[in-house]
């Protein structure tokens, strides 16, 4: 009797012992499984990527508009000097991130005067709007800033042109005062040589340019500082005229979607511009309403309203 039980024993031991085992090679392939998908470099790359490009939204398109208009995008590669300059820049001026809003309102001041005195032979070329004007628009959720005129805008050959190369003249002369000039200097040369744009990646990963010039359709422009793209907008002209330059921000560069900061920037650096700049903010305020004799909270949404930062 004693021998038959501790038979049965060993036959349910063995028993238990042989399913621990399948249990345990079943989770081994699952472990393997899921380490084989984190060791392919390309997959996480492709994954990194796609989160990265779901996160930069323009208004009017989803995701997936978004991914059609990258893929039916013409794509180009920076003239060399673009490249040598922007690295410069970047690495030279990384202290002195502050300077990018300087110079896009100046870019923006610039493109705001060629209208108006192109207005001054031909009023028609204000027909899409009269209303001359620089407006800063932060978007915390997006973490994306977006800095928008009401100047001559640019045609697709212009962004080809004017963000993908610089005038070979003088481009010497100015790699060669940035390696040697100090903080101070160099943000000014930046201005002085007409390259301020660039200055954009000192705070964005992703710089996107949507312009509207009277002579052209509604274009696109999009870089991450490596190559850039330019495709015709689908959502056709919603600027009516002027240029949007839409800047997607690292990480570190968060501090400048803050009210506040932005507006301690157009005091300190654009007090002499000659055009009203705005400041497009929201907020969220609690008002008490009486209910059945009691009060209680209640959280309402104001409407967004634009600040003048500055007036002509």
């Amino acid at each position: 009797m004693k021998i038959y039980v501790l038979g049965v024993l060993c036959l349910a031991l063995l028993s238990v012992a042989v399913r621990a085992e399948d249990e345990a090679v079943d989770i081994e392939g699952k472990v393997e499984e899921d380490l084989g998908k984190s060791t392919i470099p390309s997959k996480t790359d492709d994954e990194t990527v796609e989160r990265e490009e779901e996160s930069i939204k323009l208004d009017g398109l989803s995701v997936s508009e978004m991914k059609q208009l990258r893929e039916s995008s013409e794509k180009h590669t920076y003239q060399a000097e673009v490249n040598r300059m922007m690295k410069l820049i970047i690495n030279s001026l990384y202290r002195n991130k502050e300077i990018f809003l300087r110079e896009l309102i100046s870019n923006a001041s610039d493109a705001l005067d060629k209208i108006r005195f192109m207005s001054l032979t031909d009023p028609n070329v204000l027909s899409a709007t009269s209303d001359l004007k620089v407006l800063i628009k932060p978007d915390e959720e997006n973490k994306a800033l977006h800095i928008i005129d009401t100047g001559i805008g640019m045609t697709r050959e212009d962004l080809v042109k004017n963000l993908g190369t610089i005038a070979k003249s003088g481009t010497s002369e100015f790699l060669a005062k940035m390696e040697e000039g100090d903080d101070t200097t160099q943000s000014d040369l930046i201005g002085q040589f007409g390259v301020g744009f660039y200055s954009a990646f000192l705070v964005a990963d992703t710089v996107v340019v949507t312009s509207k010039n009277n002579d052209d359709e509604q274009y696109v422009w999009e870089s991450d500082a490596s190559s850039f793209s330019v495709v015709k907008d689908p959502r056709g002209n919603t600027l009516g005229r002027g240029t949007q330059i839409s800047l997607f921000m690292k990480d570190e560069a968060l501090d400048f979607l803050k009210e506040h900061t932005i507006k301690d920037l157009v005091k300190k650096y654009s007090q002499f511009i000659n055009f009203p700049i705005h400041l497009w903010t929201s907020k969220t305020e609690k008002v008490e309403e009486a209910v059945e004799e009691e009060k209680k909270e209640k959280s309402t949404d104001c409407d967004s309203a634009l600040i003048p930062l500055l007036r002509s």
